[in-house]
């Protein structure tokens, strides 16, 4: 059992009042079109009434946070050993999950690519950085992933010829040597712009190369990976579902009807249609968990500032993975210690628990009953399974004040996004010229929150972290379970790419269980566990399970992903699904591939 004198700033255990479950009303306008262009238009009092409607104003008022302290960071560091990253254990890098109709290749296999000669990191950066870009005449099935490069090819390239060389001398750096990767488009990469999903404006200060890489970045590219370029995102990060008007929205490849999740929606549809084995993400809503299981991923939200402060108290960077073995040696090799960060720099490793370890699942029933009955049913069985074969024991939990607890953790994001975007022009009367309609009118909506709300939601938070502290405490190692969304996807509305939507009331429920993971800095992980029936559109529709772990948790997590991984391939009775416009980089790149091919000018056509 791990004390809380293991941690700085370990929240004092204290179990929160017993309340009933009812997500929050669906009481939000829906606007998309013109109304929606409209309604951004205005100021005042229009978004006064949103920001009432919604029901914000009565977090403040519940007795519960009467005499409690606020918490404006959730970062609870685990103390212990740093030093460098864990060692990569053999069962990480064996050929797992075979089968040539599921089978997506890993970080290991790149490894054998080079290893055996039959193909260079070059060869490989050849092959694909065309298809990450608009074509003259002939729009490639996978560029919809992709944000602008702004001319980069060389940087692609310097990183894959180097690690060429490094090869043919016989020095690969390790695993990761050569391995193409994205990074999503609100992450710093040495040399590249940072869009944050929005439309490039060449006179905007803010649109400018990046002076150096994100730490987590840098680890990855110390270690050899290629950066193939930047993923596409929602505006700002601002929503679950990925559209996005401004660049395009990416391509949900399990069944294009459907959006690919958000805001990490381009680092979700490059790995689901196999163009890189993992893209770095960020997660403050969920923005890693909720694409991952609209594209049947694995994706990792990790404990705040794990892997370096992101400026915010809610968004943490993590990977999205296709393979568990992937998602865990991303993870130690973004999480390595940063000596010029005081606090992501004495960060204790995250280590697997010993097999010894009793191994529990707490549910929240009333609140896993509230999803879509197709996920109910996905997860239940996923559930029954880990009791039964794995050795879990199943306890029934509850968590206090759901509903109220989500409304404060959207308007906290909301409110720092609106006062990150209010930064970033020149002139602060200008500071929406940036963002689309959505974003104007959201935005101006997080303004309108007075101090005294943002305090009180800081107080849920406490309130929230507490209970945790006491879950965890009742019950060591205990792993929180939760669909990772209630959503049986999110399917595509006519005309929206045209003008955007906005849709608070399908953005809420789609974060119901998302939230809580941000809310208390808690690691997070979400697994794909079946596949259910689509609405429209073909292809079947990914459902995720999530399980969220104490602080500093993330080996435990990474385990029990692995367990999972073992059930959808192994057990579930479709197995694991892959679409059908997979690519197969090394057929791609030994050039023998029925696939998605790249003619002489760099242009994208499929034979």
């Amino acid at each position: 059992m791990v004390s809380p004198n293991d941690f700085v700033n370990y929240p004092k255990p204290v179990e929160g009042p017993e309340t009933k479950y009812a997500p929050p009303p669906a009481k939000n306008p829906v606007l998309r079109g013109y109304s929606l262009v409209a309604a951004s238009a205005l100021s005042g009092i229009l978004q006064r009434f949103f920001w009432d409607n919604a029901g914000f104003g009565q977090v403040k008022n519940l007795s519960v946070l009467d005499g409690v302290p606020h918490t404006f960071d959730p970062c609870v560091t685990p103390l212990g050993e740093t030093g460098p990253v864990l060692e990569f254990e053999p069962a990480l890098l064996e050929a797992k999950h075979v089968d040539p109709k599921a089978k997506y290749y890993s970080i290991k296999d790149y490894h054998e690519l080079y290893k055996s000669g039959r193909a260079t990191p070059l060869d490989v950066a050849k092959a694909l950085l065309p298809l990450t870009k608009p074509g003259n005449d002939n729009k490639t099935r996978y560029e919809d992933a992709w944000a602008n490069n702004h001319g980069n090819d060389e940087l692609v390239f310097e990183a894959a010829r180097a690690s060429t060389e490094r090869w043919a001398a016989g020095k690969p750096l390790g695993i990761l040597d050569g391995v193409p990767i994205g990074v999503k488009d609100d992450v710093n990469v040495k040399g590249y712009v940072n869009h944050n999903g929005m439309k490039y404006n060449a006179d905007s200060p803010f649109f400018k190369r990046q002076e150096k890489s994100a730490w987590c970045v840098q680890a990855l590219q110390d270690a050899g990976a290629v950066v193939l370029g930047k993923n596409r995102m929602h505006e700002l990060g601002s929503d679950t579902c990925g559209l996005n008007v401004a660049q395009g929205s990416p391509t949900n490849h399990l069944n294009t009807e459907y959006y690919p999740g958000g805001s990490s929606s381009g680092p979700a549809s490059a790995v689901c249609a196999g163009v890189v084995p993992f893209s770095v993400a960020t997660d403050a809503g969920g923005s890693i968990r909720i694409p991952a299981s609209f594209n049947g991923l694995y994706g990792l939200k990790t404990s705040h500032h794990r892997t370096g402060y992101m400026g915010s108290t809610m968004c943490i960077t993590g990977p999205i993975a296709a393979n568990v073995a992937d998602l865990t040696i991303a993870y130690r090799l973004m999480s390595q210690p940063n000596p010029d960060d005081g606090i992501q720099g004495v960060f204790g490793r995250s280590t697997p628990p010993p097999p010894s370890a009793k191994r529990v699942m707490g549910v929240y029933r009333e609140w896993l009953n509230a999803a879509d009955p197709e996920v109910i049913e996905h997860c239940n069985k996923a559930l029954d399974y880990f009791a039964k074969e794995r050795g879990y024991e199943i306890v029934d939990i509850s968590l206090p004040h759901l509903a109220d607890a989500q409304l404060a953790h959207g308007m906290i994001c909301i409110t720092e996004m609106a006062e990150a975007a209010r930064r970033r022009t020149v002139n602060p009367a200008d500071w929406l010229s940036l963002v689309g309609s959505v974003n104007r009118l959201l935005m101006t909506v997080g303004q309108q929150t007075p101090a005294a709300d943002f305090l009180k939601f800081n107080t849920m938070r406490t309130v929230l972290m507490r209970h945790f502290a006491f879950l965890f405490r009742k019950y060591p190692g205990m792993l929180i379970m939760s669909p990772t969304t209630p959503l049986n996807g999110w399917p595509k509305h006519p005309g929206d790419e045209a003008l955007g939507m906005n849709d608070a009331n399908t953005t809420f429920r789609n974060m119901m269980y998302i939230f809580l993971a941000n809310m208390t800095g808690t690691p997070s992980v979400s697994v794909p566990v079946g596949y259910a029936a689509p609405k429209q559109g073909e292809g079947k529709i990914p459902v995720g399970l999530m399980a969220t772990g104490e602080w500093g948790s993330e080996e435990q997590l990474l385990a029990f992903a692995g367990e999972a991984e073992e059930y959808l391939h192994g057990v579930y009775e479709e197995g694991r699904r892959r679409p059908s416009a997979w690519l197969d980089v090394m057929a791609l790149v030994e050039g023998d591939a029925d696939c998605e091919k790249v003619d002489a000018n760099g242009n994208g056509r499929s034979e």
